[in-house]
């Protein structure tokens, strides 16, 4: 008498589960291959490796991006004006690139970027645009 009981790996998961009668199992998939990491302390490497074939990562989901147009090729959007995505000519302006709506002054940007700069640089000019008010 066979049991039905346990986990049973789907042969094809789906990226995204569909609504009620059109889900599908999201667990399994393709995963990443384990790696052995030499030059670790004694024993680490092994069990590093142990762990990676314990609980596989992920395959990668984006593995197939399209390399990136050459420099000089021609466009691929020849009805798209030149000046899509800013605020001047014909086409859509800046709006069309569904960036982040922030009003924050500018030196809280160079403040939070003055946190993991090691020169020191970002710091002064931080100093400077809030000793103007900016």
């Amino acid at each position: 008498m066979a049991t039905q009981g346990g986990y049973r790996e789907p042969s094809n998961p789906a990226p995204v589960s569909g609504p009620g009668a059109l889900s599908q199992r999201t667990d399994g998939g393709p995963t990443q291959g384990a790696k052995y990491i030499s030059g670790l302390p004694y024993g680490q490497g092994q069990e590093t490796y142990s762990n990676q074939v314990a609980a596989p990562m992920a395959g990668n989901p984006m593995a197939t991006v399209d390399m990136p147009t050459e420099l000089f090729a021609k466009t691929t959007r020849p009805n798209e004006p030149i000046t899509s995505g800013v605020n001047i000519g014909p086409g859509p302006g800046s709006e069309a690139l569904n960036l982040p709506n922030t009003k924050e002054p500018i030196s809280v940007t160079m403040r939070k970027i003055a946190q993991f700069d090691p020169t020191g640089e970002a710091e002064l000019i931080y100093s400077t645009l809030a000793e103007y008010g900016y």
